[in-house]
């Protein structure tokens, strides 16, 4: 019993060093995951593969202040494209990969 807690001991150690030998990943400009608190990471959408959801995509629009959100469907580059209104005013919106909100104003 005492040699397999010592085995698992040791293992855990060695785990956690080698896990603290890997660098951080670079930070650059446009190099974010998701888009910060009212900051756009780009001018137009970025292709990727996007995790959200049809409903986390509208709730993105929605947050950015547009209305009536119509014909949202996911394109081959990743990117959630649909219609909506803003200020009385009806435009083709997107959402991208990083939750970046653009119209085609």
């Amino acid at each position: 019993m005492r040699r397999l807690l010592l085995a698992a001991c040791f293992s855990l150690s060695a785990i956690t060093v080698a896990s603290a030998q890997n660098p951080p990943a670079q930070s650059g400009p446009n190099n974010n995951a998701i888009n910060s608190s009212g900051h756009n990471n780009a001018n137009a959408p970025v292709a990727g593969r996007n995790s959200f959801t049809k409903g986390q995509a509208k709730s993105k629009l929605q947050e950015a202040g547009y209305a009536n959100i119509t014909d949202l469907k996911k394109d081959n580059a990743g990117v959630w494209r649909g219609k909506a209104s803003k200020g009385g005013t009806a435009t083709a919106v997107s959402v991208d990969f990083q939750g970046n909100v653009h119209s085609a104003q």
